[in-house]
């Protein structure tokens, strides 16, 4: 059972877009125009994506992931990840601070 669930875990890879692409491009180095115009690139590549979801559930459980992944730069994901703590303590917050019911 546990090599079925890690093959269908890591199967999503093998239909990605990417795989006809020059991986190169998911890597961009510095910030420049140059760079800017790869970033694009390489995010139009994912949009057309079929398992582009998969992509990004797996560089965000990854966390410290270089390059684009699902269509986000680190970046992005590291913006994502800090909202999605800030909801979570939100929700703790709210949790803990909800009146109990009156009886």
């Amino acid at each position: 059972m546990a090599t079925a669930q890690r093959d269908h875990a890591t199967h999503w890879r093998e239909r990605g877009a990417c795989l006809r692409v020059d991986p190169d491009l998911f890597f961009p180095i510095g910030d420049g125009g140059l760079t800017q115009v790869q970033i694009t690139e390489a995010k139009a590549v994912c949009r057309r994506c079929p398992v582009m979801e998969q992509c990004l559930g797996w560089a965000m459980r990854a966390e410290r992931v270089e390059g684009i992944w699902g269509g986000t730069t680190e970046g992005e994901r590291r913006l994502m990840r800090r909202r999605d703590d800030a909801d979570d303590r939100l929700g703790a917050r709210r949790v803990t601070s909800a009146r109990p019911a009156r009886s």
